[in-house]
């Protein structure tokens, strides 16, 4: 048996909590009482394993910070000094490092997840749209976290990002040089990029990843066959097809979990290099502003923006093409924005949408990996001739979206989710 006074100690103290802070509220709202559809699969793992990504990247980058010296002089040193003498630092560094791509792994899957089932379709524009803006915001602090190290690659890789805006006509050396801070990569950037790696942004993105829940969970989460279960309840106002997210969802996101840190800790502790597209060879080289690496190319997680940007190769209406690379690499993540004005399907899910979304999403993603695999790779003219074909193909995809989803006929939706 249970001791009665400490269960009403411990009701006493909730009441005290909640008559001041709503905790309780809040608890039923986004877990208790929050009603999920019941048939979700496997592609809702994404979601939760991002925010445990979001907490590794966070703690990890913490401790780390304790023993960082954020100068040109002392960054490449202290990054040695973190593998070799400060205790558990090389397994610090490389959760942090093979989490920045564990984080875009499971990212791009928990997107491809809402392009699946249509996600992004109303009433969850808004929600969508904090997705992106996240997404965004993470490819600055990978980025700006990358030029920390002070290595071959960390180095020059910033050279050529930073360099992009020097294309932008008019502004474009003056706005180079304000990110800089100074003429050249120096101690003065990466200064402000530690600023802004470890705590501006981090800030923000943590506060858009709460926007995003609590919009998730006033509109309530989509489901793989695209269906509001809000619209059918029982006599008690709770969705015929929905679930208590707690304790259902988290004893199932749990497992998701177990298997996410199972493959995790084989990378981790046998592959933390992710054979040198985690940490490429040349980054284990201190800056040397003297001496070019063979071949600059980002990290894997933004090959394929850097593969339309060098796809660009002709001039326009009397700009360069360099602007124009520009241009298309903005214009491939600023086009993911207006997605949910784009589709005009009447159904959300692909379970239903006809052939033609279906081969319109297979030809996006495959032309997404191919465009990854070569902005890694060193330009050729095969190579330009492949990626020039699959940026138009990604661009097709959302072009092409109001007239090939309009068109398309589609399978009747079901009244109730299919499990």
């Amino acid at each position: 048996m249970g001791n009665p006074n400490r269960s009403k100690a411990e009701s006493g103290l909730m009441r005290w909590i909640d008559d001041r802070f709503p905790a309780t509220q809040m608890w039923e709202d986004h877990l208790s009482k929050y009603y999920a559809p019941k048939n979700f699969n496997f592609w809702y793992f994404f979601g939760s394993l991002a925010l445990l990504v979001l907490v590794n990247q966070i703690l990890t980058g913490i401790w780390l910070t304790m023993s960082y010296n954020p100068s040109a002089e002392g960054a490449f040193a202290s990054i040695e000094y973190i593998m070799r003498d400060v205790e558990y630092g090389w397994l610090l560094r490389y959760m942090h490092s093979t989490g920045a791509s564990a984080f875009f792994v499971v990212i791009y899957l928990h997107m491809f997840r809402g392009l699946l089932y249509g996600s992004y379709k109303k009433p969850r524009e808004l929600v969508w749209i904090f997705g992106m803006t996240i997404y965004l915001l993470l490819m600055a602090e990978a980025f700006m976290g990358y030029l920390l190290p002070w290595g071959q690659m960390s180095y020059w890789g910033a050279q050529v990002i930073v360099s992009l805006f020097g294309a932008i006509p008019v502004i474009g050396p003056d706005l180079q040089q304000w990110i800089r801070g100074d003429y050249l990569i120096s101690g003065i950037t990466l200064n402000r990029f530690f600023a802004l790696h470890v705590i501006a942004l981090p800030l923000v993105i943590v506060a858009l990843v709460v926007l995003h829940i609590i919009a998730l969970h006033e509109v309530g989460s989509n489901n793989p066959d695209g269906i509001e279960i809000k619209e059918k309840k029982d006599a008690n106002g709770v969705p015929l097809d929905g679930i208590p997210f707690h304790p259902y969802y988290t004893v199932k996101d749990i497992a998701g979990v177990a298997v996410f840190l199972f493959v995790f800790s084989i990378v981790l502790f046998f592959f933390p290099e992710g054979g040198g597209y985690f940490l490429e060879a040349p980054n284990f080289e201190p800056a040397n502003p003297l001496k070019t690496p063979d071949h600059i190319a980002p990290v894997w997680y933004f090959t394929a923006f850097y593969a339309m940007l060098r796809a660009v190769t002709f001039p326009l209406f009397g700009l360069d093409a360099k602007f124009w690379g520009v241009v298309v690499m903005g214009a491939a993540i600023a086009i993911l924005f207006v997605l949910p004005w784009l589709d005009r399907s009447p159904v959300k899910s692909m379970r239903y949408k006809g052939n033609i979304s279906r081969i319109f999403l297979v030809i996006f993603a495959i032309s997404f990996v191919i465009l990854s695999v070569l902005g890694a790779l060193p330009a050729t003219d095969l190579r330009t001739a492949v990626a020039q074909i699959c940026t138009v193909l990604y661009f097709a995809y959302f072009i092409l979206m109001p007239f090939y989803t309009r068109m398309e006929k589609t399978k009747p939706v079901p009244e109730r989710v299919t499990g």
